[in-house]
């Protein structure tokens, strides 16, 4: 392993560890997220506290901070091995923010950030699976699930050398979901999406 991979390691971790939700809240003076409804500091829990747009600038940057180091390590050269490995720990800065006591979000948006500059194609595949999810079961969490149960399967089938880092990014998100799980079994996950019915 190179200096300049290295490098890219450390940095996305750093990127990953610049909270979005704990930064847009505090800039523009809203609820803190880690203090009010699922307590995690993501974009669809400040949807759930502070509204839309805050969610979608929240959302915004927790994909840029998981874009950004991989498109530089692409530019610069790096194998697509490394760059997955890049974009996992951009990942592990979001859920393990090192300027936010470790305490962080699912990681969701990042790993989104981080798979669409080395791959559109696996990326919409993904984001069809996670919309139609959505809409199925009103349930982000189980979206995120069932999108990164897929997930692997996708980049195989479009670039297979990716295959072994997005398994395991998959791996950590999913984990990182057990508490929604648990919930879900229990009947007390709230639902971010409801079919509004007609009259």
């Amino acid at each position: 392993m190179t200096l300049q991979i290295i490098l890219m390691i450390i940095i996305a971790y750093l990127c990953g560890s610049l909270s979005g939700a704990m930064i847009i809240c505090h800039v523009m003076k809203l609820h803190d997220p880690c203090l009010y409804g699922s307590h995690n500091p993501g974009a669809t829990n400040v949807l759930r506290v502070n509204g839309r747009l805050p969610a979608v600038i929240v959302l915004i940057f927790d994909m840029l901070k998981g874009a950004i180091p991989v498109y530089i390590a692409y530019r610069l050269g790096i194998s697509p091995f490394f760059l997955g490995i890049i974009g996992i720990s951009a990942c592990l800065g979001h859920i393990f923010p090192c300027f936010f006591h470790f305490r962080g979000g699912k990681g969701v948006a990042t790993a989104l950030g981080m798979m669409a500059p080395i791959g559109l194609d696996f990326t919409g595949c993904f984001l069809l699976t996670w919309f139609l999810a959505l809409i199925i079961t009103g349930y982000s969490s189980v979206a995120a699930i069932i999108g990164f149960l897929f997930a692997p399967l996708y980049v195989w089938f479009f670039k297979p050398e990716l295959t072994l880092p997005v398994t395991m990014l998959s791996c950590l998100i999913i984990i990182r979901h057990s508490s929604n799980i648990m919930r879900l079994f229990k009947g007390e996950e709230p639902k971010s999406y409801t079919r509004r019915s007609r009259k």
